[in-house]
Formats: structure tokens, sequence, C-alpha cells
């Protein structure tokens, strides 16, 4: 909460107490278009400062009234300082659709940027320039001299009036230079990205260059925004402030246990043969997850997440996998139920879609206009795009089926509707993506869905197991956990209750073929030498995941968390449906450019 003293005709030397419509134009230029509703909140003697009752060393605020209105002159070009020598294209053309006093109009400005394409004609030259910060080009009337080293790809410094167009052009305000400086420039023969429509398999061939069409460039910022309103997400959740952590990406067990991990080795070094000659003294492997990092923070900090890259070495070559990706991970202590866990996972992200959509990024997101490039949507897709973001911030709430519900649901489809699909719906045979899109689609009218409870024995070893109807857990044949799946894109994300009981917990290791045998000491007697592990057998070894056993002998709760594919999350948002082209340099199988 931010509380501001106002009061007319104060003065400090020379500087003006700054008045509250400059404090509005300082902190949001939202506000100022409210300010004639605030009345000066505090009344202060109108005399001047005397010079000579004034004291010797500034007050604190004094200082602060000087730095304030420093701040104020900066961005409202006061006499304190003037306007920035360089501004950014989203600044002035928002401005200038504001409109107002912070219309730059009729004034001189500065800009940097690249020539995205440039038109020469006999009287004049026009040149769309483009910086980045935003996916609509700064337009530039030039004399023929200015423009004739002027071509697509070019960096310039270009300087200018500002001013309005007649009537009846497609923009409302265009550069009219005074100065233009070529500062890289550029071969219009080779280079590779034209004022054309280039297929996305093309552009994934050079993505070093395909950052710089529109499209790719606003999905780059649009990722940089999700991840500045996730923290704050996460920041004012209701039940408290989740803390975020950073696991480390290197690892020595695979989370996953499907066995699908990346094995570190130093350069030029041979597969190990010894333990000896290990780097780490034993194999270590790139992520697959920050679960079981996350479960040790938790441990203390209580609800914690991060936003890190993981890696699978999956050998599946569709528009839905990437060896390299984002993951979203959370996990918080002390709960006992999986009815609370979506809960969060909704709240979640429901809450980072509206934050997104009143965002300018948000809004560049759902009104990109149709220019041949991969991932703009057509009208009638712009039109599908807003309601999937509308049923995402304001739609009812989302479903929750069970595993075996889901499964008698697409049996029933295939007896009694004439449904057809590759894989025949089991109990044993899990879901298939042809399912996960039926689910979600046709079974629930493309609302998201919860599916939980899915068999033991296709899920990891840390799960608990599913509870009865009173909340208790008891063992069984399925595990407390969920796949939330979408429209289009299926399942984004992932999560269960953890096994927090050690013996449990062992057991589950057991039976998942995770327990080692213990090397005997030397003496051949099996229960010499280190204590024997509680609930272990003396020819039973924990290996490298005894510290993760070591979170529930010392104090444990019930616990639980998710993961969300943070990428095929953007693509929903974005309506780019290969993650290849929301990722900038995507890595997948067979390809690791650059």
């Amino acid at each position: 909460m931010i509380f501001i003293v106002y009061r007319q005709n104060i003065t400090l030397n020379t500087q003006p107490f700054p008045s509250w419509p400059s404090c509005a134009r300082f902190f949001s230029p939202r506000f100022s278009g409210i300010t004639s509703f605030f009345p000066p909140l505090v009344s202060w003697p109108q005399s001047p400062i005397s010079p000579i009752n004034q004291p010797t060393a500034p007050s604190a605020m004094q200082i602060w009234r000087r730095t304030f209105a420093t701040s104020v002159g900066r961005l409202t070009n006061s006499p304190v300082n003037p306007r920035p020598s360089v501004l950014r294209c989203a600044q002035i053309l928002q401005a200038s659709k504001n409109g107002g006093v912070c219309s730059f109009e009729d004034q001189e400005v500065k800009v940097n940027g690249f020539i995205r394409s440039v038109r020469k004609q006999k009287r004049f030259a026009f040149a769309e320039i483009s910086d980045g910060s935003t996916v609509e080009p700064l337009q530039a009337i030039l004399k023929p001299a200015q423009a004739a080293d002027l071509s697509t790809g070019t960096a310039i410094e270009i300087s200018g009036i500002w001013k309005a167009c007649p009537p009846g052009k497609e923009q409302t305000h265009e550069l009219q230079t005074s100065d233009v400086k070529v500062v890289g420039a550029s071969d219009a023969e080779t280079f590779p990205i034209q004022k054309k429509y280039h297929s996305p398999d093309f552009l994934r061939q050079i993505p070093h260059l395909r950052i710089r069409t529109p499209f790719n460039s606003l999905l780059s910022r649009f990722r940089s925004e999700c991840m500045f309103q996730l923290g704050n997400v996460f920041h004012s959740h209701p039940d408290g402030a989740f803390t975020q952590v950073q696991p480390p990406l290197i690892t020595s067990s695979d989370c996953e246990g499907a066995g699908e991990t990346f094995t570190l080795a130093p350069r030029g070094a041979a597969t190990p043969a010894t333990e000896n000659e290990h780097f780490f003294r034993a194999p270590k492997y790139l992520t697959v997850s920050s679960q079981l990092h996350l479960e040790a923070y938790a441990a203390e900090l209580g609800n914690v997440w991060t936003l890190t890259p993981v890696f699978r070495a999956e050998k599946s070559d569709t528009p839905r996998h990437l060896s390299e990706f984002y993951m979203l991970e959370a996990e918080v202590n002390f709960m006992s139920d999986l009815d609370s866990l979506t809960g969060l996972v909704e709240h979640l992200l429901r809450d980072l879609t509206r934050r997104l959509y009143n965002t300018p990024v948000g809004q560049e997101i759902l009104s990109a206009k149709q220019s041949g490039e991969p991932g703009q949507e057509t009208s009638e897709e712009t039109g599908s795009l807003q309601k999937r973001w509308t049923d995402l911030m304001d739609g009812p709430k989302w479903h929750r089926i069970t595993y075996t519900q889901a499964v008698e649901m697409l049996q029933r489809a295939v007896t009694e509707d004439g449904a057809s699909f590759e894989h025949s719906p089991t109990w044993n045979g899990g879901l298939q993506l042809e399912h996960e899109k039926y689910i979600v689609e046709v079974l629930h009218q493309g609302c998201p869905v919860f599916v939980t409870d899915y068999p033991k024995s296709v899920k990891p070893f840390y799960m608990a197991p599913s509870q009865t109807t009173d909340g208790s857990n008891t063992p069984g044949e399925t595990v407390a956990c969920f796949d939330l799946l979408l429209p289009e894109v299926s399942e984004v994300a992932g999560g269960s209750l953890r096994e927090h009981r050690l013996p449990n917990l062992i057991q589950n290791m057991r039976e998942h073929g995770l327990i080692k045998p213990r090397q005997i000491p030397e003496s051949g007697d099996p229960t010499s030498g280190e204590p024997l592990y509680p609930h272990l057998t003396p020819d039973e070894d924990l290996g490298h995941l005894q510290w993760y056993a070591d979170l529930r002998r010392w104090g444990s709760a019930p616990h639980g968390g998710f993961g969300l594919g943070f990428d095929r999350f953007l693509g929903y948002l974005t309506g780019v449906s290969s993650v290849r082209d929301i990722v900038s340099f995507p890595r997948y199988f067979g390809r690791a450019d650059c």
C-alpha cells in the first residue's frame, strides 16, 4: 500500500512538491485518468520553507521529495530531467493510442531498432521499425537519400518528429525522420527472414534468427511476462506466500523411474569402469524433475515452488515432447487430501491467466493479426483463443473423475455411442492420448478435467495410496494422484500426495526394485559395520535414495505437490500447437541446433 501526501504551493528550493497527477503518472499511466477525483489529502501551511529556518542538512522528507520529483520528471518530461534520450516503440505507440498528456505527438523522439521492411519510392521511403518491445512496428517516412542504405534486418538509430497521419491511413501516427544512422548493415539478398510466409519447419532450422519475426518475438515477451506473474501468483496466495527455491539440475536419481535420463560425463571421458573414475564418484544425471529436492525444502519452509529446466532422454518425435523443457513444480507441507491439491492447481492457473489477460503482452497475444507466421490465428481461431482464456478464468469448476470412471466412460462410448479408438480402453492399459482428448473434448465438452487415482502399478514409488471416503489412507490398487487434461493439448500437469510414512515408503521402493543388495563387509557378517537402516533386512541397501528416506525418518508430515509442463501450458494460452515453436531453441530427439 502506497500513501501519498499531497498539497499545493509548497516549494523545496526551486522544485515543486509533486502533485497527485504527477504521482499517478509516476506509478502507472492507468491512474492518470482518475486524478481529478482526488482532492488534497493533507492541508499544510501555505508559506514556503524559509532559507533561514531550513536546516543545514536536508531532512529525510526533503531527500524523498527531491528523489520523487526527479523520478517524476524523468517520466513526464518536466524541467527536472529531460525525457530519456531513446524510447521504445511500445512506449510511443501506446502513448499515441491513449492520447492526453502522455502523447508524444509533434515532439522529437529517438528510437533504436531494426528494419522490418522498407518501401522506396521516388519522393519518399517508408520503413517499418521494430525493437522487440511490441508486435506492432513503428512506421517512419524518410527521404530517398536517408533510405539509401536501408534494407530488411538493418540495425539503425533514427530520430524525428512524431506526427499524426491524415485520416484514412492504416496507422494513426508516423515518424517524420530528421536523422538516421546505420549501426549494423544487413544484406537483404541473403537475409533469411523476409516479409513473407515462412513455414514452421523452415524457421526451426534457423532458431537464432526466427526470434526476429514479430510473433516469435511476442512469444518470448509473453514467456517473460508469465514468469514474472508466476512470482506474483505464488507470493499472493490466500493461504500464505510460497517460497521460491532453486533445486539442483545435477542429481543422483531418476525421480520418475522411467530410466529416460541423460548421464553426465566429462568431455573426452570414456564410460567410467570404476567408481574412482567418475567425476562425482558415482553416476550423475540431468534432472527429470525437482520433486524429491522440493520435498526436502518443504520439510522446513512449508510451501515451496520452482521453475527450472528438466531433461528427458525420450525418443519421442512428436510436437508435444522436448528433451529440454521448463517445469513449474510446487510442494505443500501438511496436505492430506487430494481435493485440496487439485483445488490449489485450479486456483493458481486461473489466477495466472487473469493476471496475464490484464497485461499489454497478453492482449497482444489475443489480438495478434494474421500475417502468415506460425502460431498466429485467423479471425475464427482468435475468437476460439479468446474463449479458451475466458473459460480458464471464469468458466465452471473443473471436473474431477477417477481413472476407473474414465475407463468405464470410454468403454461405454465404444459400446453405446460408436466411438472408435486405435487402443481399446482397458483398466490395465492406461490412458492414451486419444483417450485423454476424448475425455476432455467430448465427454466433458471442453471443460478441464482432473483424472485421479491411477493404478499403483503405473505410477512412481513415492505416491501415497488412494484415500477412502473418510479421508484415511489405506493400501489398495490405486494411488492418490491426478493428471490435469486441457482441451486440444490433453495432459499439462500431474501431481500426487506423497507417501510420508517410512515403512510404507521403503516397501514401495522394494516393490519397484529400488532396494539394492547390501555389500557384505570383509568379515562376512552382514550385521557388522554400519547400523542397519530402519525397516531394511540385513542384505538390503537404499543406495543413492537413502537421503530421500531420511526425510521420513526424522519428522515427516503428510504433503503433496504437482508439476506443470510450462511450455505446453504456454502453447495452450497462445494457440501454438507445437512446443517446438514455443521454445526459442528447442531440443528434441535428433535435433539440438545452435
